[in-house]
């Protein structure tokens, strides 16, 4: 049996060795490599979109790279796993920036913001009062936080409902299609962390940093039979 062929899409943007690190312990018998060309992308069975820091900067590096026609090209036909900002890209628009994404999916990337989010309350809000139940929440959102997953999918097997995953963001997804969303979680309000739809799979969270589900989760995605 061929062992799968697995591209991590490198334009210079998001913690390339660590998702790297973590598919070639999840799938050891996998040939994961980082693309940093079209021909990498193009010869692959199967791709890694992973993201991190300003969307701006994730398109513009993405866009100079010249591998924009070559992810998009891949998201139509091949198993694709976006991580973090690699998941928003894959939306149409970004409040972040005003920036302008890839449109595979119908929705946009809001900023966590209201007067349950410290970063943007009041200035007069009575911190002193605030009981633990509704103390505000820090932007970014980082650490460790359940995920509830709302529909099945085969990259959720053997993924307890509600297990714990590792997040670092202050923007998150809100596809206009509800039937995108599989897994959910709540950060002062409950908002979309994973979708899916044909080939393609995609989370707000970081698996590589999300200990032994982080690691089911990779093996899953590589053993993934669309």
């Amino acid at each position: 049996m061929k062992s799968p062929s697995i591209a991590i899409v490198d334009y210079g943007m998001g913690n390339l060795h660590s998702v790297a690190r973590a598919l070639m312990h999840a799938a050891p018998h996998a040939n994961v490599y980082l693309a940093s060309d079209v021909a990498g992308i193009k010869s692959a069975d199967r791709i890694v979109f992973p993201g991190q820091g300003a969307m701006p900067d994730c398109m513009r590096n993405l866009a100079q790279s010249g591998l924009s026609d070559a992810v998009l090209e891949a998201a139509a036909s091949k198993p694709l796993l976006g991580v973090c900002v690699g998941e928003q890209m894959l939306f149409e628009r970004s409040e972040e920036g005003n920036a302008a994404c890839l449109g595979i999916f119908p929705g946009i990337v809001k900023r966590f913001q209201g007067q349950r989010y410290a970063s943007t309350a009041p200035e007069n809000t009575p911190l002193a009062a605030l009981t633990h139940e509704n103390e505000l929440l820090k932007v970014p959102h980082m650490g460790w936080s359940r995920v509830k997953q709302t529909r099945a999918h085969p990259v959720w097997q053997g993924i307890p409902d509600e297990a714990y995953f590792y997040f670092v963001h202050s923007y998150f997804v809100v596809p206009d299609d509800d039937s995108l969303t599989v897994g959910t979680t709540l950060y002062g309000q409950e908002f979309t962390c994973a979708v899916a739809r044909d080939n393609i799979f995609a989370v707000q969270f970081h698996p590589e940093k999300s200990a032994g589900h982080g690691l089911r989760l990779y093996r899953n995605f590589v053993e993934w039979d669309i």
